[in-house]
């Protein structure tokens, strides 16, 4: 079996212990439980955020202690929020930043056009172009903030994505998206390192890294 095939299994697998979590909405005591049943079976979930959107504060909790990040995300909208100003604006300085976007320029069947398809189901207000175009802008925000940056390194990939990772060094936010509704609107794992979800993590990174080419802007 190809690690590609292996991340998808245990993408599916994450996916069912989301799911079930995501019901907890949240509830401080419940993060506790949760905490406490990680401990005993390894998986390393600390904490289930019932929308991928409400994770942000703690997300930037986290990138002000982290060592290295590393971003996989299927449109990047939250690279140019406020929880990454402090990463771009230099007041943070980890030794090194590697952030991973769908390649809005390919041609054909590409993942973007795929993605499209599925968000035009439920969401009528998107058009076949308009995420590539999101996509693009982000692209073009991120190579500006970060052109005097030597230790950020843009690329981009075109293959299936399942989800959304954001890790550093201690920790993991992992969205696993779904073909019916916006990734904000889906369930975040919080997992800490070192653990199976971490890991899981951590090879969905790095195989779509693996698969990827440097950043080409579309406006300088």
């Amino acid at each position: 079996m190809t690690p590609f095939l292996l991340g998808i299994g245990s993408s599916l697998i994450a996916s069912v212990i989301a799911l079930g979590f995501g019901l907890l909405r949240g509830s401080r005591p419940l993060w506790w439980l949760i905490a406490a049943c990680s401990s005993f079976t390894g998986t390393g979930l600390r904490r289930v955020y019932h929308r991928q959107s409400s994770a942000e504060q703690d997300i930037a909790r986290d990138l002000r202690r982290a060592r290295w990040i590393k971003v996989l995300a299927g449109r990047g909208n939250v690279l140019t929020r406020e929880a990454f100003s402090p990463v771009w604006s230099g007041e943070l300085a980890p030794d090194s930043v590697q952030v991973l976007l769908p390649d809005s320029q390919a041609q054909g069947d590409s993942w973007l056009d795929r993605r499209s398809h599925d968000i035009e189901r439920f969401d009528p207000g998107y058009t076949p172009d308009l995420l590539r175009s999101q996509v693009r802008t982000n692209v073009d925000y991120l190579v500006h903030v970060t052109s005097w940056r030597s230790n950020v390194e843009l690329r981009e990939f075109n293959m299936p994505n399942t989800c959304r990772v954001i890790a550093t060094d201690h920790a993991a936010f992992l969205t696993f998206y779904s073909s019916s509704t916006h990734g904000r609107n889906t369930p975040c794992l919080y997992v800490r390192a070192p653990s199976l979800l971490y890991s899981i993590a951590l090879q969905q990174f790095d195989i779509a890294w693996m698969h990827s080419s440097p950043t080409h802007p579309t406006h300088l």
